[in-house]
Formats: C-alpha cells, structure tokens, sequence
C-alpha cells in the first residue's frame, strides 16, 4: 500500500527506521527487566510500587558510607517512636540508661579475722637473694637497661567504676594518654590498674597492694614509679638523675626540716614517688600498711597522725601522713634510705603553678623539671573523678585542660603542631611539610633522645 504514496528509495528508507525502532524498543524491554530483577521491582506490584523501590535503592546507595550506620541508627528510632514503640528508643539511649544496673558488684568481699593484725602478705626476709637469683637466671631481663638507667615501672590507676560525675573518666584519659606520652619517650614500662586487690585498703591505701605485688611479680624492675591519677607530666624532656639515688631506695619530693624537725604532715607527697624492688622496700611497705585497713583501725590511726603531726586536719589516716610520722618517729631504721627531692618537682602542686605556664614558655624551656618548668603538676583537692572537691570545678578543669596542653604541646611540636593556645583543644600547624621530613631538626630532642636509645652489643 505504501507503495502507491512513496517512491522506492522512501520506501526503504521508511522501512528501516521501523525496524531500528524496533530493536531499540526491544532493547528497552530487555533494559527494564533487568533493572527490575536487580532492584527488587521484578516483583511484579504496581508501577508507583515499582517507583518506590527504585527510588528507595537509589537514594539508600548515594549515602556516603561514614554516616550510613549513623542514620540506619536515626532512621530506626524515628520509626520506632513512630510506631509508638518508645520503649525500644529508649533502651537504645545512653543518655536515658541507668548506669546502676550494670553497676551492681556480684559477691561479697573478703571478711578479715578481726582477731589477725593487717597484713599485705606472707612475711618475706630474702627477697634480695631470691631476686638475685632470677636475674641470674634470666640474663635477657635485665633490671638495668643502660648505663645509670634502671629499668623502671611506672603505676597508676583508678576506680574500678566509672566517675561519680559526667566529665571525669574523660580527664583520667587525658591524664593516662599524657603519661603513655612520657613514658614513651623515656622507655618507661607502665601498668595501670582498675581492680582493688584488698578491699580493706580503699581509698588512699588502695596502692599499697598493688604496690606489693608489682614488685614481687616483675623482678626485672628496678624502679616502681608511682604516680597518682590526677598528676601530669608536664616536662617531656626532664629526665630523672636516677645516679642521684644509687644509694637510696625510697625517693618522695619533700623537704628534710618539715619532716623530721618540724613534722609537717604536709612535708612530704605521696602523689609521685620512686620505690626501689629489694627487701628494704618490702619492710618498709609492712611498716606503713598497718595505719590503712578502712573502719575502726583507720579511725584510730588518724586521731594519732592529727595529734602527733604539725597543722594536720581531723580526718582517717592517709597513706601520706602516715608516712611523715613514720620517718619522723624513725629517722634511725629508714632514714639513710629515703630522698627527699626538693632540686625539681617530682610533684608539683598545680595551685602555685598553672597560672604561670605562659611565662614558663616565655622564658625557659622544658629538660629543667623544677620551678621554671616542672615535671609534673598534681592537681590535689581537685579530685576530678569524685561528686565534690575541694576547689571550684570550674578551676580545677580549665587548669587540667591547660596542664594537659602545656604537656602536649611539647609532643605535638615534634611533628610540626602546637594547641591555638593553653585553653584550646583545636591545634595549629607551627612549620610546612617538607619532602625531606628526616632533615627537620628535633628542637627538643624528644623524637631519638638520647636517653631512650639501646645499646647493640658487637656480635
């Protein structure tokens, strides 16, 4: 019939488009069927199904996979609360939970016999044979690890609960981190522990236990370096002058007239102290421990300590001022073998000391450890894991904030970063990258000092 209207090159010409129209419509076909069986839509619903789920799968693949589990999460208690399904949301809420249900210690601990003295342990009188004998033994432990550097241990350690208030667990990481950085650079073990091995030693005493066991379970350590949880370092480069004490076993910042002439309770600090693994520290720990078991023995112990010693409060007997009397009433049995570091801070209170971190930087430099740049401040009384302390906590955490950042920022300089300031946690960058990175000077000696370096033996 066609042909009567076209001629025959119009003809053809029609005829092929028909028959490229239709392998394009087949083509189409064989596109949708696909699309369907992929997508789920080859279930045949209708087409504003079929819509819906093509649409669904395409948004869902767009989102960008970092926030995926984040609005899966959003999405299902929008839903649920939608569905009247509250209950759920909230069991998915960490702000709503309550934290005492988990919270709840199974057991019950240990009964003393209260007809027993206090004890840390079986009496042991030959700890410095035993321990010389395993590190005979044990040549590839050394409790030396280079000339004048002893190997040391460093504890620390909080409660086995999280903090009676919101913000604490957050400042006892930055307190950890900040003393994992130390330790780091001046190739310090630590141990930080959250059990309470005796439950008759809460509170201040709680270290001695451990103290103990630490001592005669590693016998490779030389030095136990205690260090409160509310202490920082705050010189990274100071190395402690361990030669200083080839000749003591106990080492506590402190001063010698507050302890033995006058009997200040507060002459000493037990925040920070290095105790040496022998027999005399073995005795010296059975010697103190007596004053700690909580309740009546406490109670007692602290009527003593407040009547014995100068200025002390009225409160239960606390590990430190246990320790001043103990020194003071005898200097003849213990005395030989105790430092009482003045020369730099192995524990600096921080009330005499954050305000003046600005003028540190100004004038001096880290590696001083005392006044001009103190190895370490001790925030005491701030007691940022407790419900109340014993200063404003808005005080005590913007000066931990500015502790913690004073430290860190000696870390960061290493690699080219330093805080905005003491007060900011967002950082700056203090130097451009380089394509020769090992050329840029360490000004503060912290990435290889000197001091963490091993010695190869010449095989």
């Amino acid at each position: 019939m066609l042909d009567r209207f076209f001629e025959a090159h119009q003809l053809w010409k029609i005829k092929r488009v028909l028959r490229n129209g239709k392998l394009t419509l087949l083509c189409l076909v064989l596109t949708v069927v696909v699309i369907r069986s992929n997508l789920g839509a080859g279930k045949f619903g209708t087409p504003q199904e079929d819509f819906n789920e093509i649409r669904d799968h395409f948004y869902s693949s767009r989102r960008a996979e970092p926030r995926r589990v984040l609005e899966e999460a959003q999405t299902t208690t929008t839903t649920t609360t939608a569905s009247g399904g509250g209950d759920t949301a909230s069991e998915n809420s960490y702000a709503t939970f309550d934290i005492t249900k988990i919270l709840v210690d199974e057991g019950e601990d240990e009964k003393p016999d209260p007809n027993k003295p206090y004890s840390l342990g079986p009496k042991i009188s030959d700890w410095d044979e035993q321990r010389a004998d395993w590190l005979g033994k044990n040549p590839s432990f050394p409790n030396f690890i280079g000339p004048n550097k002893p190997r040391v241990l460093l504890v620390t350690g909080s409660s086995p609960k999280p903090c009676e208030n919101p913000v604490g667990d957050h400042y006892l990481l930055k307190a950890i981190k900040n003393k994992i950085d130390y330790c780091r650079l001046h190739g310090i073990e630590i141990f930080y522990n959250m059990a309470l091995l005796d439950a008759e030693m809460a509170g201040f005493w709680a270290k001695l236990p451990l103290i103990r066991k630490l001592l005669l379970f590693h016998p490779e350590i030389e030095f136990l370096w205690w260090m409160d949880s509310d202490a920082m370092f705050t010189d990274m480069a100071f190395e402690v002058p361990w030669e200083r004490y080839k000749d003591h076993n106990f080492v506590l910042h402190g001063w010698n007239e507050m302890v033995y002439d006058q009997k200040n309770w507060i002459g000493l600090n037990t925040g920070s102290f290095l105790l040496r693994n022998c027999q005399w520290s073995l005795d010296i720990l059975d010697a103190w421990a007596p004053m700690g078991p909580k309740g009546k023995v406490r109670d007692e112990a602290g009527k003593i300590l407040t009547r014995e010693l100068k200025d002390r409060p009225v409160f239960e007997a606390d590990d430190q001022s246990a320790m001043v009397y103990i020194l003071a009433t005898q200097r003849d049995k213990w005395g030989e073998k105790v430092y009482l570091e003045s020369a730099y801070y192995l524990h600096g209170y921080w009330g005499i000391l954050v305000d003046r971190y600005e003028e540190m930087i100004e004038n001096y430099h880290p590696g001083l450890g005392d006044h001009r740049w103190p190895l370490v401040t001790h925030f005491v009384g701030c007691k940022p894991c407790g419900k109340f302390g014993d200063y404003p906590v808005e005080r005590c955490l913007k000066q931990m904030d500015r502790a913690f950042n004073f430290g860190d920022n000696q870390i960061l300089q290493i690699y080219g970063f330093t805080h905005k300031s003491l007060a900011s946690r967002r950082v700056k960058r203090t130097r451009n990258e380089t394509s020769n990175p090992l050329e840029v000077k360490d000004e503060l000696g912290l990435l290889h000092p000197a001091f963490k370096a091993v010695k190869v033996s010449s095989s």
